[in-house]
């Protein structure tokens, strides 16, 4: 059920979290219409604008619907690392639920599309059919196996691959919800804001964004990334998909 902004896109609220769960667990009839019946209330967020912010109380959690959201942190004298991005579908603080106080601040990096769920609606989802409560926890789980991806990305690879494997991921988390078509993608985000996320600089970013076209990985346009050699681009990220624990995929 939804209310509020009026929602755009060709799937609801509903069907996308639907969609989403269950390219990560298997879902009943009966489960579907329990997340079908949870009330949703939709708002548009500006590029940069704050949604929960670090030592806040939660009484909701969000499901991104349309552009990308990140989990950042800023240290005393104002720098920011990106700890996550997050694409339509993903419930970003969904730990909200069981951990009353956030350590984490969580933002649109784009235009976008969030949709509001109570606490309170989703613990009686769960007293209706515990096995959502599996299927929110898995949820959880592949955040964190996403973050101690990033942590080996970041750590242990060159810039180069660092883009190469974050753009892999993307492609697959955006193919697992029917927003990737012919392996080509809407990345409303700015080279600072991935410069960010994977610890270089932009000017470092840009340099490795020139480097993937050259060698003919990627194209990218307007916002858009086509990834032109999908094993090659693999081979470079040093890409293993096992991580992202999807158990299917959907096209559009």
């Amino acid at each position: 059920m939804v209310s509020g902004v009026h929602f755009s896109n060709r799937l609801s609220p509903n069907d996308l979290m639907i969609r989403k769960l269950e390219s990560i667990f298997r879902l009943s009839d009966d489960e579907r219409q329990v997340l079908q019946d949870l009330p949703v209330q939709v708002e548009s967020l500006n590029p940069g604008q704050d949604i929960i912010r670090i030592g806040e109380h939660a009484s909701r959690s969000c499901l991104l619907l349309e552009g990308f959201t990140c989990v950042y942190k800023l240290t005393s004298d104002g720098k920011r690392q990106i700890m996550a991005v997050h694409v339509p579908g993903d419930m970003p603080d969904l730990q909200s639920l069981h951990l009353k106080v956030m350590d984490m601040s969580l933002a649109s990096i784009s235009s976008s599309m969030v949709g509001f769920i109570q606490h309170d609606a989703l613990k009686r989802a769960c007293e209706r059919s515990p096995r959502l409560a599996a299927a929110f926890w898995r949820e959880t789980l592949v955040d964190a196996s996403i973050y101690r991806d990033w942590i080996l990305n970041i750590g242990q690879r060159g810039a180069y691959p660092r883009v190469a494997h974050l753009l892999c991921e993307l492609l697959m988390r955006l193919k697992a919800v029917g927003f990737a078509e012919n392996d080509s993608f809407r990345l409303p985000i700015t080279q600072a804001e991935l410069a960010d996320a994977i610890g270089i600089t932009p000017v470092h970013m840009n340099r490795v964004f020139q480097a993937l076209r050259s060698d003919g990985l990627i194209e990218a346009k307007r916002g858009r990334i086509t990834v032109l050699d999908e094993e090659r681009l693999k081979e470079e990220g040093d890409f293993d998909p096992l991580y992202l624990h999807q158990i299917k995929s959907v096209s559009n």
